[in-house]
């Protein structure tokens, strides 16, 4: 009976200071006040590394935006760009109306002394005579200095006709350009804003699910400490047994 109460008593105090251990060196979190040495069971490594593979995937997504905001304004200065051109293109190839409406007024003036005549099989001769007669002359009077009804106008139309056709094409290329690139920043927007809202939505549940674990080991912590303080009373009332036991000793010793 004294060996196995004495042999208790050794074992006792080892699990006492073993059980007391946990509660002595407790370090608490400064944020959130949760004891590092209470969670076992968790590993901020892997959540932490999870919040920084997002804020990667955030920042990308950013930068995309971004360098499509900038493609966007070099559009918008090559618009700027072509259309400077445009009016330039159309300064240097604008034709004055007198100079282009000339050879039709001056065809309509010969039309308009060409004579008629009730036998127009024969007076074709003389007809075409007089016109060639008075375009002669008038090619003779204009000289070659001046400008004249002479056809040169028309071919100057045809290379500003070329431009605007050219300018034309490149505005509608630079506007599905535009819409292309206004799709694509709408989207990479929407993107951005689902990615936000799924990272606040695993924010949201990991600090549920932080906070459910944090209340299962207090419950737990709060158990131990319960069995902790019912061994050391039950290591109390094996002390004060073995104290008596020995004053027993004592006396029967004497």
């Amino acid at each position: 009976m004294s060996a196995s109460l004495v042999s208790t008593e050794e074992v006792a105090p080892g699990q006492s200071s073993a059980r007391e251990s946990p509660a002595l060196g407790v370090d608490a979190c400064p944020t959130c006040g949760t004891s590092s040495s209470l969670l076992p069971d968790l590993d901020p490594t892997v959540a932490a590394k999870r919040i920084v593979e997002l804020e990667a995937q955030v920042r990308l997504l950013t930068d995309k935006a971004t360098s499509a905001v900038d493609r966007i304004a070099d559009y918008e200065d090559e618009l700027r760009r072509l259309r400077s051109s445009q009016t330039a293109g159309s300064k240097r190839f604008s034709v004055d109306p007198a100079l282009a409406l000339t050879p039709s007024t001056s065809i309509a003036s010969e039309d308009g002394i060409r004579p008629h005549t009730a036998n127009p099989t024969g007076a074709a001769p003389a007809s075409r005579m007089s016109r060639f007669s008075s375009l002669l002359t008038r090619k003779s009077i204009s000289g070659p200095s001046s400008s004249g009804p002479s056809v040169t106008p028309l071919p100057s139309a045809l290379p500003h006709r070329s431009d605007d056709d050219e300018l034309r094409d490149a505005l509608e290329k630079e506007r599905c350009l535009r819409r292309d690139a206004e799709t694509k920043v709408s989207a990479m927007s929407s993107e951005i804003e689902e990615l936000s809202v799924t990272l606040f939505q695993q924010a949201n549940e990991m600090v549920a699910e932080e906070r459910r674990a944090r209340a299962k080991l207090e419950e737990r912590v709060a158990v131990l400490e319960k069995r902790d303080k019912e061994k050391r009373s039950r290591l109390e009332r094996l002390e004060n047994a073995v104290k008596r036991i020995d004053r027993v000793r004592g006396l029967l010793a004497t």
